[in-house]
């Protein structure tokens, strides 16, 4: 079974538990450069087919890169075979419990400065409208093109998790979230955040083509302030899309 991202990050870290391999980690990460095998092993005190087995694992956990090239400088006949040296890969490594999403927030903001909107708020609440977009086609998509509401929602979801807002059902007509990722700044700046939450997540029923739900602000201790809800029957009855 594939790993969701969350899983990813957890096993990287864990990675980073072994101390030999955490020191390895540290070592090579200090030289721009890159260290081989033997640097790195004599550097650690310890051998040089431990020091590759630990720098390989930290390739395949995604915290190191390689690449090869020859340690003595000399090329052509008789310079002997490429060094396999081991770099920083460019991942960040990052991890919060609850989970913390201050680069969607962020991004937000960036894309809302460069509009020319009539007022901050209102751009970010385009930008954030536009990103939900995008993210209820990317559920819309993993969904398949006949999927029904409950398969759409389990789709949406599984965008929602991985975004850090941790999405729970509540019955069969209500999915909460039971995180806010833009905390602690949510708390702080509670009126615009919220507000670009809720076009966010407008956006994203937008783009997830879903009828007869819709996401509404309701703000409750302890969990993100929108949910999403089933339309009241008398105006889901002609199984109209979703407008906003």
């Amino acid at each position: 079974m594939e790993r969701t991202d969350t899983e990813e990050r957890i096993a990287a870290f864990s990675s980073l538990a072994d101390p030999t391999r955490r020191r390895l980690y540290l070592y090579v990460i200090a030289r721009p450069e890159g260290a081989g095998r033997d640097e790195a092993a004599e550097a650690t005190g310890i051998s040089r087919g431990l020091a590759a087995f630990h720098l390989d694992r930290l390739i395949h956990d995604g915290l190191l890169v390689a690449n090869y090239r020859r340690l003595t400088g000399r090329t052509g006949p008789g310079a002997g075979r490429p060094a396999k040296i081991y770099l920083r890969s460019e991942r960040e490594l990052s991890f919060s419990i609850p989970q913390r999403n201050h680069e969607l927030l962020a991004r937000l903001f960036a894309q809302a400065m460069s509009t020319s909107s009539d007022t901050p708020l209102d751009a970010l609440q385009v930008a954030a409208n536009e990103l939900g977009v995008s993210l209820g086609d990317e559920a819309r998509r993993a969904a398949g093109t006949r999927a029904g509401r409950q398969r759409l929602l389990e789709a949406a979801a599984a965008v929602l998790h991985e975004n850090g807002f941790e999405p729970r059902a509540e019955g069969n007509d209500r999915l909460v979230l039971g995180n806010c990722p833009f905390s602690p700044l949510a708390c702080e700046y509670t009126d615009i955040v919220c507000r670009a939450n809720l076009a966010l997540m407008q956006g994203l029923t937008s783009g997830l083509r879903i009828k007869g739900v819709e996401a509404v602000l309701e703000p409750k201790p302890g969990r993100c302030c929108v949910a999403f809800q089933r339309l009241p029957r008398a105006t889901s009855a002609n199984d109209v899309p979703v407008q906003h």
